[in-house]
């Protein structure tokens, strides 16, 4: 078989095996949901392209759009993909291990990325774009270079992005590589010119024949071609490190915290250190926990010394998340990394329940570091005390009553430290709406309370809902082993087939 052959081959597998996977069928309602939000996402991009095609018409500017994806549109797109793209396929593994050349099946995966149907979603963005402008009576060609480019820009914003998260697997100090570009390209415009979007007009400007938007082309192809030859030498080197564990050695162990103040607690006391030593031994663990943190620092630095969220819907939008994200992180895998011993929990009787009952005293005192960072945003007058209570009680609350629901039905192993060649966790419609409820519900409550009564009044009773369901969480985390106990076949049999 020659190259072509074998991508092609490797593409078939791909897509016989999404059908094949035993959670296809409880994933249906999660592709019809996917499939709507693409349709919501098209929509909008649609209306964005008419919009800027309005702007560039007016100011004769056919390039206008490539500026405007730069600037916004991309910065956004890569955030987006936290959400939406792996790094990388499951299916890189099990042909690492056949006469197939490593690199030919990292270079399928790479392929694939570049030609995945979200980057072609983009299209609802240049072709109205196109459309208005070519009817405003410029270039075919030159809007036909425009388009290209732009579609150019969406495949080398998917390869930053796999090689910045790939990066950042191994080390979160590589947050600097995307934070120091996307500085490098707005601090400049920022203080240089009250208007940041004149001089990439005055720029695009000169762009305004076929020939000099077909050298942009070129020029964007060539970066395509650069980047994907760096993601191709980076994902071999990490795969080849992963599957043959070149872990660093680690320094030699001075001292190990006995957290012998746990023992109090009995056995619930032991699984409490389970859960602070799965964060301090487990990369994938450890990982999640310092990228939210660092998100909360980063919210809560915003919000107290700039005016960009000043507007009182986000402030409360922010708050709420703030206390939230860390448990969004972690409780959407609930039981996933307990996957991996999850015989040694079902030897003894109600040894989930106590587990349940750590996890969420683990996640209870979480909150208190949210709250601590964000006291700058209390002494810059952004938040109140009171607003600051009512929320972590809505987190204790009502978020975790929801997010802990997801143990009864999450039956995928996580890997706690594998990170290039790990599998994909594809989870059930049912799941996928329990998550979506416990981010969303929170807020609609909050909108709601702060829609039909003053904002102390709503506070107070926030805090009040919080705090019933904080004090009766003995009650519902009963309710919720009884309910994994009726499934803990089923729940066992996935955990079993999902591990790495």
């Amino acid at each position: 078989m020659n190259r072509l052959q074998i991508y092609r081959e490797l593409r078939r597998h791909s897509k016989l095996g999404e059908k094949r996977h035993p959670m296809l069928e409880q994933s249906m309602v999660a592709k019809v949901m996917m499939y709507i939000g693409a349709g919501i996402m098209a929509i909008y991009l649609v209306f964005l392209g008419s919009l800027f095609g309005k702007m560039a018409a007016e100011h004769e500017v056919p390039a206008m759009i490539l500026g405007l994806m730069v600037l916004l549109l991309m910065p956004l797109d890569f955030l987006m993909r936290f959400i939406a793209q792996q790094t990388p396929m499951m299916f890189i593994k099990p042909y690492l291990l056949l006469n197939m050349p490593r690199k030919t099946v990292v270079e399928s995966y790479l392929l694939n990325l570049v030609t995945s149907g979200y980057n072609f979603l983009w299209l609802a963005l240049l072709i109205p774009y196109a459309y208005i402008c070519l009817v405003s009576g410029m270039s075919f060609w030159a809007l036909l270079a425009v388009v290209l480019c732009g579609l150019l820009i969406v495949m080398i914003n998917s390869q930053w992005y796999l090689l910045v998260r790939t990066l950042i697997s191994r080390s979160l100090l590589w947050w600097l590589l995307p934070i120091g570009v996307y500085a490098a390209i707005w601090v400049p415009l920022v203080l240089l010119f009250n208007d940041p979007f004149e001089p990439i007009e005055e720029f695009f400007d000169t762009f305004d024949t076929a020939p000099m938007l077909w050298l942009v082309v070129l020029a964007a192809l060539l970066v395509l071609v650069a980047i994907l030859l760096i993601n191709r030498q980076l994902q071999l080197r990490f795969v080849k490190q992963e599957l043959s564990r070149e872990e660093k050695k680690a320094a030699a162990i001075k001292h190990v915290w006995q957290l012998s103040f746990l023992e109090r607690f009995g056995q619930a006391g032991e699984y409490l250190k389970l859960e602070i030593k799965s964060i301090l031994r487990n990369k994938a663990i450890r990982t999640r926990v310092l990228m939210s943190l660092g998100l909360i620092v980063m919210f809560t630095v915003l919000i107290s010394y700039t005016d960009i969220y000043d507007n009182p819907w986000m402030l409360n939008f922010w708050c709420y998340y703030c206390f939230a994200i860390y448990s969004m992180t972690t409780l959407v895998k609930i039981m996933g990394p307990e996957g991996n011993y999850i015989d040694l929990l079902m030897t003894q009787r109600e040894n989930i329940l106590l587990l349940l009952r750590a996890k969420y005293y683990f996640h209870a005192v979480i909150l208190l570091i949210p709250l601590l960072i964000m006291l700058p945003a209390v002494i810059a007058g952004k938040f109140t005390i009171m607003m600051m209570l009512a929320f972590l009680l809505l987190t204790s609350g009502l978020s975790f009553f929801i997010l802990f629901q997801l143990a009864v039905y999450n039956k995928q192993t996580l890997p706690l430290n594998e990170k290039i060649t790990g599998k994909n966790n594809m989870e059930s419609g049912f799941q996928l709406i329990i998550e979506l409820v416990g981010m969303f519900l929170p807020l609609a409550l909050v909108g709601l309370l702060l829609g039909m009564t003053d904002e102390d009044t709503a506070y107070t009773i926030m805090a009040i809902i919080g705090l019933a369901l904080t004090l009766a969480h003995p009650i519902w985390l009963r309710n919720i082993y009884n309910r994994m106990m009726r499934r803990k076949y089923v729940n066992m049999e996935g955990f079993h087939a999902s591990r790495s």
